[in-house]
């Protein structure tokens, strides 16, 4: 399986851990979906450490938490023409890459990564981000590894 190198706006199969899975103790995340990468950061002996938003169907109960993902782009990525939005409220930090990046389906060299977000995108996403983060209304799982 070809391993990018992980950069921010990278959209990869993940096996994604929400908080409430994390909180009753489970380990493994219950789908694997697509997830973009918010911010990498590298260790003193090299190890890339990645935190990655969800993706997901579901409407945001709160627009101010979730960027919608535009048409164009989710074509552009592979993915479904459903309407889709990253989650802002909620992450997963690993070390890269984990045991829970997943093949994306049909990738014929079982790549993990769909590809990038537009830069204009990944800035919203980011900023926003930021801004949920300044509100204390982010969550984190921290992955083993």
């Amino acid at each position: 399986m070809p391993l990018p190198v992980p950069v921010p706006g990278l959209v990869i199969r993940y096996s994604f851990l929400w908080s409430h899975e994390a909180k009753i103790g489970a380990e493994d995340g219950s789908k694997d979906r697509p997830c973009a990468v918010l911010l990498t950061t590298t260790t003193k002996d090299g190890q890339h450490i990645v935190t990655v938003l969800p993706v997901t169907h579901t409407p945001p109960v709160d627009e101010r938490l979730a960027v919608e993902i535009p048409t164009r782009t989710k074509a552009r990525l592979g993915l479904d023409n459903a309407r889709s939005w990253i989650i802002l409220s909620e992450a997963n930090r690993f070390q890269w890459p984990g045991p829970d990046i997943r093949p994306v389906p049909g990738a014929k060299d079982g790549g993990v990564a769909y590809g990038l977000l537009p830069a204009s995108l990944y800035e919203l996403v980011r900023t926003k981000w930021l801004a949920a983060f300044d509100a204390r209304r982010v969550g984190q799982v921290h992955r083993t590894s």
